[in-house]
């Protein structure tokens, strides 16, 4: 008899909050983690203390898990729940988005674009809240008889059509619209359409001119911190302490973990998945087998193309991964002037549209910006706890280049850049740094294993949504292998620190009583 129920692979969001579900079923459940301590994205990194591996904010933390595994009392508290923005300008006229996707502005913005930006803010936040549900559900298929939620398909129909014939009509709009005409047709303050072009393609293979980009903002806009939506949010002790959290939780609710536990392939007998090898040479059997990492890894390399169909394994092939995010860290000796900028606020160096679209431009040759624009965010001033660890300042740059030709020049070339761009909005701030790292797409893959990058593991793209996710066939999160479910960000609804997508899966575990 197998001495658990279930195995897990991976201890991200996903892989935590899959195995305190699988958990609470009453089956035995056993986490296997390659890394040196659970947490996937949201785990400390070794740059410092409380720098983050991937995320440092947190914008859909799934509100289900959160209750259901009690957060809360297992430490998750909040630093700033609701943390604003602020549009920096290169001469200090900066623009202040205060509250949840800039509820209210502060700057200069004229009367008519802050008339146009609130209805068109709730035009966005509506269309989103209707979608929002499709977060928490398994995606539908398009066929009969396969157990598809019919009640809650047509309670967000329903949702859809109350908004109005006219609403209605302008959200089937959007779905194939460009975030840039979108912009450019209801506001006119450059330094506004800037803050909001690099939202909607922040952690997208997309500039705001790409079709369909407006969707992918959507879809960020659906998010939670701590039950606003659309908020950003920093816990107290920075993102680990999600993961921390969520550890904890697991832990209390008899959950196994096993740390520095690399999987080298999943056990396959009479077509069904019956355990797995460590690289260690362990075997670890279990009649269950949910991966929450990449579904690309877990079928092409911890199975095996023998044990799959040659149309899959060609369609898994051609998923696109392709990462344009790099992940900045600099220590600093004390906290830098952004022109008097709030610096509990987050920053984002992005003058207009237009400038985020020569950012992606380069990327998609797998050239290198000279203006790259990015997201700044200095943890120690929004939690003045954290700075007996040192001050840091963390960035989320686009756009890098996924595959560059030389990384190394690469590296070099964009680290050149962000410095540059950085002392053009804060003087001085050179002489402050102590310390440097630049992670690359390729260096986001090595260290979490995305592919290529990509923080969906998968992007996420209108091909690539919903019952395409991962691909057709497999977006219900089993997999043609018996005994063998996927539950990662690269599955539906895709990634950030939310464990949805592990969640998702163990409840559709439970309803197939596999």
């Amino acid at each position: 008899m197998p001495s658990y129920d279930a195995l897990i692979i991976g201890a991200g969001p996903n892989g935590l909050a899959a195995a305190f579900a699988l958990q609470a079923q009453g089956r035995r459940v056993l986490l296997l983690d390659q890394g040196a301590a659970p947490g996937g994205g949201a785990a400390g990194h070794p740059f410092g203390a409380h720098a983050p591996a991937l995320a440092h904010l947190s914008y859909n933390l799934d509100p289900r898990v959160a209750k259901a595994m009690d957060l809360a009392r297992h430490g998750l508290s909040w630093a700033n729940a609701n943390i604003s923005t602020t549009a920096l300008s290169e001469t200090g006229d900066h623009l202040r988005l205060n509250g949840p996707v800039g509820a209210d502005l502060q700057g200069p913005v004229s009367t008519a674009d802050r008339a146009a930006w609130a209805t068109l803010r709730a035009r966005l936040m509506r269309f989103a809240r209707v979608l929002a549900p499709l977060r928490e559900m398994t995606p539908p298929r398009l066929a009969k008889g396969v157990g598809n939620p019919m009640l809650k398909l047509a309670a967000i129909g329903l949702k859809a059509r109350m908004m109005g014939t006219d609403e209605f009509r302008e959200l089937l709009r959007v779905f194939l619209t460009n975030t840039h005409d979108v912009l450019h047709d209801e506001l006119e303050t450059p330094l506004l359409r800037g803050a909001l072009a690099f939202d909607a393609g922040l952690g997208a293979f997309a500039g705001p001119r790409s079709p369909n980009s407006l969707i992918l903002w959507m879809e960020r806009l659906a998010g939670q911190t701590a039950g606003v939506q659309g908020a950003l949010g920093l816990p107290v002790g920075g993102m680990p302490a999600i993961a921390r959290a969520m550890t904890e939780a697991a832990r209390a609710r008899g959950v196994e973990i096993r740390s520095g536990a690399r999987v080298g392939q999943v056990l396959i007998e009479d077509d069904r998945a019956v355990g797995v090898a460590l690289t260690s040479g362990e075997e670890i059997r279990a009649p269950l087998i949910l991966s929450a990492i990449a579904p690309t890894t877990t079928l092409l390399a911890l199975v095996g193309p023998r044990h799959l169909d040659a149309g899959l394994v060609t369609r898994l092939r051609h998923l696109k991964s392709r990462g344009t995010v790099a992940r900045l860290h600099l220590a600093l000796s004390a906290l830098p002037d952004f022109r008097g900028a709030d610096l509990s606020t987050r920053l984002i160096l992005s003058p207009t549209a237009e400038a985020v679209e020569r950012a992606f431009n380069p990327a998609k040759y797998n050239e290198v910006t000279d203006e790259p624009v990015m997201e700044v965010l200095l943890p120690t001033a929004i939690d003045p706890g954290l700075a007996a660890r040192g001050h840091l300042l963390s960035a989320s740059v686009l756009h890098a280049p996924p595959a560059p030709a030389d990384p190394e020049a690469a590296r070099a070339a964009l680290l050149s850049a962000c410095l540059r761009r950085l002392e053009a909005y804060a003087p001085g701030i050179g002489s402050l740094v102590t310390g440097t790292e630049l992670l690359m797409p390729s260096d986001v893959q090595a260290r979490t294993g995305a592919p290529g990058g990509n923080w969906h593991q998968g992007e996420l793209s209108v091909e690539q949504m919903l019952f395409l996710r991962p691909a057709p066939g497999m977006a219900q999160y089993a997999t043609p292998i018996r005994g063998l479910w996927l539950g990662s960000a690269g599955c539906h609804p895709g990634g950030g620190i939310s464990g949805s997508a592990g969640w998702n899966a163990a409840e559709a575990i439970g309803r197939a009583g596999a």
